[in-house]
């Protein structure tokens, strides 16, 4: 099921990590979370991001969770 919020977040992922000037590669070797679940995360048909999973990706910005959900 493709929600509104999945693809919100896959679209502010996808700008932060340009913004970074990080690839899918490594933001995941920064965060921990799997390449290939990077690119679900950023895809058209994004699942849904677990908690754990938007923390994780959020330490490897240096921000907090919540600005990550921040759209």
């Amino acid at each position: 099921m493709n929600t509104a919020i999945n693809l919100k977040f896959a679209k502010r992922l996808r700008e932060l990590r340009k913004k970074c000037g990080y690839t899918q590669e490594k933001l995941a070797e920064l965060s921990g979370v799997d390449y290939k679940h990077i690119q679900l995360l950023e895809s058209k048909n994004p699942p849904a991001a677990k908690l754990n999973t938007v923390e994780k990706i959020a330490k490897a910005f240096k921000v907090e969770p919540f600005k990550l959900l921040k759209f």
